[in-house]
């Protein structure tokens, strides 16, 4: 039996090349290893002020671009959260065994409502249960996140814990896996800060629509530092984030990607990548144009998707329900 992973992505903000090369690559690759489950977590979104028109372009938006991508409607599950109750229902009974303290410990939710203070909702304080849910109603085996949300897993693991040791076994505990490289690819305009979706300046990142002018323009803008020499240094996060988009999208390994760059300057580097993830996107949205040509195409994947992940999270929901004693 092939090990069960579950991932969700917001469909706010516009998807980037942190998104593919920290997440979507990785979930594409790893398709024939794994029996996955993808969600586009909309419910998630809404913790935060959305515009509703907005939301649901950037819904089908997401879902077409993960087709794109390569995630195959044969392969794996891909769904749109609110398609399917049993994330908010199971979400809710988790919420009565999750104590506060738990919630509390919660790095991202301070760091997500810091500018916020009393305006910040319950949903993103409760965020981290709804994830839980997300996870657990599935028998998960495995989680790919980044560093930023191991937090969220972890909690995960700890109320199912909670949960089995009160009913007995119901839920599976899911492993948190962070992949090694490309995992934090940080904002062109500041590289000590993760590349983000939400990030204003337009400069910040390259989005996986961008024009091939625009990523070209964008990368030759991008902050390095006042050195020369072109090499893999993580005390250089400017020349070093750029290097490792260049590593994720070639496969080249660090030396031979030196080794090209020797006596070379950063406008040269710079012009090289800016064509390589030009051609590296080219594909994809290729491809995105091609199935958003006919607008009901993504919506049928879609709701085939729904139908194969519900009756899943639906044997979990009602196992959990009878042993809580609902229903």
């Amino acid at each position: 039996m092939k090990k069960r992973v579950f991932s969700g992505i917001q469909p706010t903000g516009n998807i980037h090349i942190g998104n593919y090369l920290g997440a979507i690559k990785y979930w594409v690759a790893s398709q024939a290893e794994y029996d996955n489950v993808f969600c586009v977590v909309d419910l998630h979104a809404i913790t935060v002020p959305q515009d509703p028109k907005v939301l649901k372009t950037k819904t089908r938006e997401l879902a077409g671009l993960l087709f794109a991508a390569g995630i195959d409607p044969k392969q794996s599950i891909l769904f749109i959260q609110s398609h399917i109750s049993a994330h908010a229902e199971l979400a809710w009974i988790l919420n009565c065994f999750i104590p506060m303290g738990w919630m509390q410990r919660m790095t991202q939710f301070k760091e997500k409502s810091h500018d916020l203070k009393e305006q910040a909702s319950v949903g993103l304080f409760d965020y981290p249960a709804l994830m839980a849910a997300d996870i657990l109603l599935y028998d998960t085996d495995v989680v790919p996140v980044g560093e930023d949300q191991k937090q969220h897993v972890e909690l995960t693991r700890d109320v199912a814990l909670r949960f089995n040791n009160i009913y007995g076994d119901t839920f599976r505990l899911p492993e948190p896996v962070i992949p090694q490289v490309g995992a934090r690819i940080m904002g062109l305009d500041d590289p000590t800060k993760k590349m983000s979706k939400s990030e204003a300046n337009p400069g910040h990142a390259i989005n996986l629509l961008d024009s091939p002018e625009t990523i070209r323009s964008k990368l030759m803008r991008a902050t390095t530092d006042s050195l020369r020499d072109i090499r893999f240094d993580e005390g250089r996060p400017g020349i070093y984030n750029l290097l490792v988009i260049y590593e994720l999208f070639t496969g080249l390994r660090r030396p031979e990607i030196e080794a090209r760059f020797t006596g070379k300057g950063y406008a040269d580097f710079k012009r090289e990548l800016g064509e390589i993830v030009v051609e590296g996107l080219r594909p994809l949205q290729t491809r995105y144009r091609e199935l958003t040509s006919d607008p009901t195409y993504i919506d049928s994947l879609l709701s085939e998707g729904a139908s194969r992940a519900r009756p899943l999270a639906e044997k979990t929901l009602a196992a959990v329900k009878k042993k809580v004693g609902l229903g």
